[in-house]
């Protein structure tokens, strides 16, 4: 596998491209995107589980279970068309068929994805001429990548993308992506949208159940504040246009292809983990020695969920207590005697619990370590051979102020 500067646009047959079409007044951000594949790909995509489920959503749900393969995305910031009713549904199937209008494909072959303020209507005019803008500005280039990603931000402060090439065959597969994600952010399918394209070719079938098996160890193991979406989306678009045999089965081929998108799902995840709102690093939570992979997780997530861990990480302060007590009540059963806990990160490694009580450490130490951009705490519970590791961030005053602010 090879790690490569690339995004959306990088596999063969992909282009695409983000503007600025005017949704929310006052505002110069980019806000529409379009993702579009030269052949159609086989489609897989995992949502959120909130039973208040966005217009979109419901869409994208509908053609993953009955199209099967699709060829363009749609996506519009700003405004996430949920709890819109009728009009809502309509309007996106409005969008969708636009699209497929101008690129001369099927209303069925275009997916939609929106974020933003929950319960108002898409103004459609701007949303329509964003479309048509945005059909005749594709391109295959790093920019257009670059360009969308930007364009289906809200409060993130940057650009997410990813992107690996792996050798299948003898043929060169690349996998890339972009997503957004910043606040409302905990999730049980995936990230708010996420849009990943590869040129291998690959059943739908197997793409479907491959994807939803790594979104358990990627985009569900992170959280920023606890908050499921309405609009939690993450689409997987393969059009075969790196000329690989067919991947049909779980041989070689399938493990080489599923280590590039876990690699390119789990940085993207990571990225959104470190750019939660108002946080200034990113908190990952390794927890080892557990009896089962279900428990570490579990218990991982207790840790990166908790808002007092996450303060005491913004406050620099190794408040060591916090994560033993997010262990406990995360209802995994273990030996709170045998847990031992350290923090890293660039500036080095320090030990604070041995055997459930403090170790002997200097908190000058402990607060140069949790000063750094990424922070870890490596926890061991000594209860089995199992491990899991989750990403979050630390929760500052910018966090309220944000979600105080955000209709206004």
């Amino acid at each position: 596998m090879k790690i490569i500067d690339g995004g959306v646009t990088s596999p063969k047959g992909f282009l695409a491209a983000g503007i600025r079409a005017g949704i929310k007044p006052g505002s110069e951000k980019k806000d529409m995107a379009v993702i579009y594949s030269e052949e159609p790909a086989v489609l897989a995509g995992t949502f959120t589980r909130n039973i208040v489920k966005a217009a979109p959503v419901k869409w994208d749900q509908k053609l993953v279970k009955e199209q099967g393969a699709i060829r363009a995305v749609v996506v519009n910031t700003g405004i996430a068309n949920a709890c819109t009713g009728i009009e809502g549904y309509e309007n996106t199937k409005k969008e969708a068929a636009l699209a497929a209008e101008l690129f001369g494909i099927r209303q069925e072959e275009v997916a939609v994805g929106s974020t933003g303020v929950i319960g108002q209507q898409l103004p459609m005019e701007v949303i329509e001429e964003g479309i048509r803008r945005l059909v005749s500005a594709i391109s295959h280039d790093r920019q257009s990548s670059r360009d969308a990603a930007e364009a289906i931000l809200t409060t993130d402060t940057k650009s997410k993308e990813a992107a690996v090439s792996v050798e299948i065959g003898g043929k060169e597969v690349i996998i890339g992506g972009i997503c957004k994600g910043s606040g409302m952010i905990h999730p049980n399918m995936g990230t708010m949208l996420g849009y990943i394209a590869t040129d291998a070719a690959i059943e739908q079938e197997i793409l479907q159940e491959m994807q939803k098996e790594i979104v358990e160890d990627t985009f569900n193991m992170i959280s920023v504040d606890g908050d499921t979406s309405t609009n939690d989306t993450v689409l997987v678009m393969a059009n075969a246009m790196a000329g690989n045999e067919k991947i049909q089965e779980k041989n070689e081929d399938y493990e080489i292809f599923k280590e590039g998108l876990l690699y390119v799902n789990r940085e993207l995840a990571k990225q959104i983990a470190g750019d939660g709102e108002g946080c200034t690093k990113l908190f990952e939570v390794c927890v080892e020695g557990a009896d089962t992979r279900e428990n570490a997780k579990i218990l991982s997530k207790s840790v990166v969920t908790s808002s007092l861990t996450k303060a005491a990480i913004y406050g620099r302060d190794a408040n060591w207590g916090r994560i033993l007590c997010a262990l406990g009540y995360s209802g995994v059963d273990f030996d709170p005697e045998k847990v031992d806990i350290a923090f890293e990160s660039a500036a080095g490694t320090i030990d604070i619990v041995k055997d459930g009580i403090a170790a002997d450490y200097s908190e000058d130490e402990a607060t140069n370590i949790l000063s750094e951009e990424k922070v870890t705490a490596r926890i061991n519970v000594h209860n089995g051979e199992e491990e899991a590791t989750a990403w979050g961030c630390d929760l500052t005053h910018d966090y309220v102020s944000i979600n105080a602010d955000y209709r206004s």
